[in-house]
């Protein structure tokens, strides 16, 4: 029964695992189903978030998660194929958009959630 139970949870883990690979690659991608795969493995993410900012436009929603996913700010313009100053603007609007304090870590802010 034991081992049934940690069997499970095992594969659980791997799940979750896979999961979160699939999401970094799409994110890396650029895919234009990072934003429902992300819904589908999280919701609670998007639950949280709309109680802080229900209005958030969807690129906006996709930048949270590439912020969710700890991606540094020339990741995140690699991966979408812009400036790091744009990246930064755009983490400028979303921490005013989100009441974020500006002492705050935008990362920490994110994993808190």
């Amino acid at each position: 029964m034991k081992n049934e139970k940690i069997k499970s949870n095992l594969e659980d883990l791997n799940q979750k695992i896979v999961r979160e690979d699939e999401i970094i690659a799409l994110a890396k991608e650029n895919s234009p189903r990072l934003l429902n795969k992300f819904r589908l493995v999280y919701p609670d993410f998007f639950d949280e978030i709309s109680k802080v900012q229900p209005n958030l436009k969807n690129s906006e929603l996709i930048f949270c998660i590439y912020l969710k996913l700890s991606f540094t700010t020339k990741e995140i313009a690699t991966y979408t194929f812009v400036t790091p100053k744009a990246i930064q603007n755009r983490k400028n609007r979303i921490r005013k958009k989100l009441n974020i304090p500006s002492d705050m870590d935008i990362y920490k802010w994110f994993n808190d959630l």
